[in-house]
């Protein structure tokens, strides 16, 4: 188990750069896009398309830090770290669902088993976190009881 919780850290990392990488691409472009508009116009169209691509590259800035603050808790995980409580990087086996605790990501497909990855902050992670196997638990009217935990 200690491997797949290796491949699901790894994959979540490379989700992450690809996703940062994309976004600095999109950047990129609208820069350039801004400096040849600059070459060819003027007047009031010329500073509304500035201004337009402006509040983008905000947006993307704001994903940008979103997704390296998603980067720096899946840094923080060591995956070969076993502990007998759940904690940040704990692969959680609750009601047969398996819950991978680092920052709340997509659910992927890792050798065939589904992962939802979690926030420790999240009502489902608060409720886990300090908890052993056997421990339950509810949220949200749902009982969960960790069945395993790596």
């Amino acid at each position: 188990m200690q491997l797949l919780k290796q491949n699901i850290l790894a994959y979540y990392k490379q989700q992450v750069q690809d996703k940062l990488d994309a976004f600095r691409d999109m950047i990129a472009a609208l820069t350039e896009g801004a400096a040849n508009d600059a070459k060819g116009s003027a007047g009031d169209k010329h500073e509304t398309a500035l201004s337009m691509m402006h509040l983008e590259q905000e947006k993307l800035n704001h994903k940008i830090s979103e997704f390296l603050e998603q980067q720096a808790v899946l840094e923080r995980i060591n995956p070969d770290k076993q502990s007998d409580k759940v904690a940040l990087g704990s692969l959680v086996v609750a009601n047969g669902i398996y819950l991978f605790v680092s920052a709340a990501l997509p659910k992927i497909t890792v050798v065939g088993k589904s992962i939802l990855a979690l926030s420790p902050q999240s009502p489902l992670g608060a409720m886990m976190m300090g908890k052993q196997v056997g421990d339950t638990f509810e949220v949200n009217g749902t009982k969960y009881t960790i069945q395993q935990l790596f």
